[in-house]
């Protein structure tokens, strides 16, 4: 089953079809990180944190 890279959790297929780079079978961050985020192509640490 798919899991983020940076906390573990579950994530679905499509979610890492979409947001994972080619060829990954999970993804680097997901919505439930509170620590890092998205950042076009790459990952960054947060700069606040997500409620």
């Amino acid at each position: 089953m798919p899991e983020c890279s940076n906390c573990g959790s579950f994530v679905t297929e499509q979610y890492v079809r979409v947001f994972a780079p080619p060829g990954y079978e999970n993804v680097r961050v997901c919505p439930g990180c509170e620590d890092k985020v998205r950042d076009g192509s790459s990952v960054r640490e947060a700069r606040s944190k997500r409620v």
